[in-house]
């Protein structure tokens, strides 16, 4: 068991959930704090909150007149789509978590951005919940969620119009899911009369939910399926750990008949069909995309089966067909086209964990003096940023933590360590492949929350045993508490950078810490 796990006794389910409810607030305020500024489309958004704006309007994602950015700001958010479709890079899931703002507040940037925030906040509040139920502590787990909400990546996110963070949410709940799956099957496993082989658990509730999260995931990126990958192997393991416990003979081989096997319903087909159900509206409308795309400079040509009149079950698998080529042609997208091209803000994903490369997501400058509140000295001008950075003490202790929990974690043999090391390793060492092409060191998001559960591993150990002194509690408390604090402090001084705040250009100079970051 880590160390300090028991920290949450004499706190009853009720003031639990209302110090977790308060966290979530907390969050929720900070990330809708002039949510609306500034007042134009930020980075990607250009295409992620019009794409999920013809979502509403079309089912699908339509193409946009020249000039359509400023006529959208402008109030005029009708009647700036071209006659065909948009070839999206992206599925889109993400697209329709956007298109519920924008449904609900209208197409302009609150509205396309409050999705974003929302989500943001319910992270922080999942944070709390799946490091108690790794740890068993909540003291780790108001810790791990408190760092969350104070991480500028996941606050600037919050704030944008991006699919990043859903990705990052999906996968969080799913493999939160899979935790909870584990410790019901313990539960049964330990409680249930066993033949030689163990209880055979078909109906799996926790492992239904975390299927169904995992499609969402891969629904809006597809860089979830490495998560998903290692979580079917890491199902195995603990299902043959939890055999093993009553005393089943080769718990591995049976595992792998009474669990792994089902679970290629629940962890693959279930996502399968989720993914597939999200393409709704684009096969609904695949005469569009094969009337514009079935030529693409991608390849391959998708083929004389398209028929005009097709109809019934025959328009069914055309439509199938289609969308296994378009994936094709998005694929190609990503790994020929993208190939070529550069970006200033492109970093290498080596020293993403680092910060090593932020990416400036909007910028004003050279705001004269006594312009929009500005009042910087004679000589020096004003400016106003949005840098998708992280908050160097979460990532930079974060990252000792990670390696620490490496080692503890082969060490100890200790399945909560090996879980924080195995969802770092696959979220974030496969981008090392596509180092070549332009990726950005927003995409680590979905690494941010492993990362933190190895920081509450850690601090767990910081704070020592509950049988340990009270001397030695104390100074564990300090050690945790310390991190915390430093956070929050750091979290002060980067929010103007994060949240379009106005700063003097010697402000913002002393907020680059090094030249990478400008």
């Amino acid at each position: 068991m880590t160390a300090g796990v028991s920290a949450r006794a004499g706190i009853d389910k009720v003031s639990e959930w209302a110090l977790c409810l308060g966290l979530f607030c907390f969050a929720l305020l900070m990330r809708l704090d002039h949510l609306a500024r500034p007042h134009s489309f930020e980075f990607d958004e250009t295409y992620y909150a019009k794409n999920a704006w013809s979502l509403l309007n079309f089912g699908y994602s339509r193409a946009y007149v020249d000039g359509a950015d400023a006529k959208i700001l402008a109030g005029h958010t009708t009647g700036q789509w071209a006659a065909g479709p948009e070839m999206i890079t992206h599925p889109e899931v993400g697209k329709w978590m956007i298109a519920i703002g924008e449904k609900l507040v209208g197409m302009q940037p609150f509205g396309w951005r409050i999705s974003s925030a929302v989500v943001g906040a319910l992270m922080v509040l999942l944070m709390v919940r799946f490091t108690r139920r790794v740890t068993g502590s909540l003291v780790l787990g108001l810790a791990a969620g408190l760092l969350m909400t104070f991480d500028g990546l996941q606050l600037v996110l919050s704030r944008l119009a991006l699919i990043d963070l859903y990705v990052a949410f999906f996968s969080l709940l799913a493999v939160h899911c899979l935790v909870a799956d584990r410790d019901w099957m313990r539960a049964r496993v330990t409680h249930e009369n066993a033949s030689a082989w163990g209880p055979r658990l078909w109906w799996r509730p926790w492992l239904l939910a975390a299927g169904v999260s995992f499609g969402l995931a891969v629904g809006t990126k597809w860089n979830a399926l490495y998560l998903l990958a290692a979580c079917g192997l890491l199902f195995w393991a603990w299902s043959a750990s939890a055999r093993r416990r009553v005393g089943v003979r080769r718990a591995w081989l049976r595992a792998a008949v009474l669990d792994a096997a089902p679970a290629v319903g629940y962890l693959v087909l279930v996502p399968f069909c989720v993914y597939l159900l999200s393409w709704t509206g684009w096969l609904m409308n695949a005469h569009a995309f094969e009337k514009a795309f079935s030529h693409t400079q991608y390849g391959p040509y998708w083929g004389s089966y398209i028929e005009k009149d097709a109809h019934g079950l025959g328009e069914v698998e055309q439509s199938l067909r289609s969308l296994y080529h378009y994936h094709h042609d998005v694929y190609a997208f990503h790994t020929k086209f993208l190939g070529d091209a550069t970006h200033p803000y492109q970093s290498n994903p080596a020293g993403w964990l680092l910060l090593n490369r932020p990416v400036a997501i909007d910028a004003q400058l050279d705001i004269q003096p006594g312009e929009q509140g500005c009042t910087a000295p004679r000589g020096d001008t004003c400016l106003r940023t949005v840098v998708a950075l992280g908050n160097p003490v979460v990532w930079w202790f974060g990252s000792f933590a990670a390696l620490w929990c490496l080692v503890v974690g082969l060490l100890r043999r200790d399945w909560r360590h090996l879980l924080a090391t195995v969802g770092i390793a696959v979220t974030w060492l496969p981008w090392l492949q596509y180092d070549d092409r332009p990726i950005f060191s927003y995409y680590a998001i979905l690494t941010l929350p492993f990362l933190l559960l190895a920081t509450a591993l850690l601090l767990g150990d910081v704070l020592g045993p509950d049988g340990a002194s009270r001397r030695r509690r104390i100074i564990g408390a300090a050690g945790v508490g310390g991190v915390v604090l430093a956070a929050g402090v750091a979290c002060v001084f980067f929010w103007p950078i994060w949240t379009d705040g106005l700063l003097t250009h010697s402000q913002w100079v002393s907020r680059m810490w090094f030249q990478k970051w400008i």
